[in-house]
Order: C-alpha cells, then sequence, then structure tokens
C-alpha cells in the first residue's frame, strides 16, 4: 500500500464524507439495524454515531490500514463496542449464517471484486438477515451514464478503485432476490458522482 493510500487518502475521505449531505442517508439506511452487525468499509467510522442506541457491539472490516488511526477516535468516544478488522471483504473468515444484519455505505463501488464480495455478504447473513446499503452509482440517464463511463478510469486512479458507474441494483440483484432500492440524485452532488442507490436486501 502506498503513502497515497495509507496516509493521504484516509483524511481526504475522512473530510469529504463528512459532509452533512450524507448524514440524512445514514440515519435512514441505519435505523433499522439491529442484532450482530457486520459493517463493510468502515473507512474512519463516520456511521458510528448513527447506529442505533440499542446496538452494543459491531464488526467491523476495513481493506485500508491507514484507515484505524482516523477512526480510532470515534470508536474511544463511541459506546458502541467495535471489533476492527483489517480484511478483504472478497473473502471474509466469518462462518455462514453469523450476521443478522450487514451495512454498507459508499462502498462497493471501489471493490474490486464486488460480485465476488456480495456473494460473501449474503453469505454471512443468517437466514432472514437484511443487508442495508447506500452506495452511488449509474445513472438511469443515459447522458450522464456517458460522463461517468469516461471519468470512471480518472476516478479508480484519484479514490483509490472507485468506480462512477456501476450498477448496484443489478449486482445485488445478483445474489439476493429480495431487494428494495430507491434510486435518485443526492442534493446538491454533482450528478455524476451524486446519482445513490438506497436500499435492503433480504436473506431469503
Amino acid at each position: 500500500m502506498g503513502i497515497y493510500s495509507k496516509f493521504i487518502l484516509p483524511r481526504l475521505m475522512d473530510w469529504t464524507m463528512a459532509n452533512p449531505i450524507f448524514a440524512k442517508y445514514r440515519k435512514e439506511v441505519l435505523a433499522n439495524v439491529q442484532g450482530e452487525v457486520l459493517e463493510i468499509g468502515f473507512g474512519t467510522g463516520l456511521n458510528l454515531a448513527y447506529y442505533p442506541y440499542h446496538i452494543e457491539r459491531i464488526t467491523t472490516i476495513d481493506v485500508n490500514s491507514g484507515m484505524e488511526a482516523v477512526a480510532e477516535p470515534r470508536i474511544r468516544d463511541s459506546s458502541i463496542q467495535v471489533e476492527y478488522r483489517i480484511l478483504n471483504s472478497e473473502s471474509l473468515p466469518m462462518p455462514n449464517d453469523t450476521f443478522d444484519s450487514v451495512v454498507s455505505t459508499w462502498t462497493l463501488c471501489s471493490i474490486a471484486k464486488v460480485d465476488r464480495a456480495i456473494a460473501e455478504i449474503h453469505r454471512v447473513l443468517k437466514p432472514g438477515g437484511k443487508f442495508s446499503f447506500i452506495e452511488h452509482g449509474l445513472s438511469s440517464d443515459r447522458n450522464v451514464q456517458i460522463c461517468q463511463n469516461r471519468l470512471t478510469p480518472f476516478q479508480k486512479v484519484i479514490a483509490d478503485g472507485c468506480h462512477l458507474n456501476r450498477n448496484i441494483q443489478q449486482l445485488i440483484g445478483n445474489h439476493f432476490s429480495n431487494v428494495e432500492v430507491e434510486q435518485f440524485y443526492a442534493e446538491g452532488l454533482p450528478k455524476v458522482g451524486g446519482y445513490m442507490y438506497k436500499g435492503v436486501a433480504t436473506k431469503q
């Protein structure tokens, strides 16, 4: 892992993703989380402040070891016990049917083998468990799609693998038969990076 990915990107992402625009969506996605929780792509811990009061413990993973230093003060100050693990979400060591809830916020865009990661999310969820997510991705507008496709190669370089043009509903639907999703442009964000997929996928 290079200097940019380990030291610069975590602070850049923390500054970007702390934008108040995202707070409303974090609250909505986390509102119904319950039981044993796994958060994919924990990053700098910005979700901690928005978990329901009854959540006492979560397991979190992130592939970027540089995120931990930025997340540590939030973990220390939180009432939630955090088991923080440096792991790749494409190959999870947890047994089948471990978690009641899996959470992902603006993470699936940057996982190299995203299809494999979603398969792993499905595997570690208990039957009836829910995958709660919000992700940016491919717009429904053809003109915006053209811009997203053109800019994604540059975005991947500056944002550590982030894609602007992934069809999140389709990717999740490849593994979950029950997916409820809203698609919309986030207010105050450029359309090329602000088309959101917010929803819940339930393991049958």
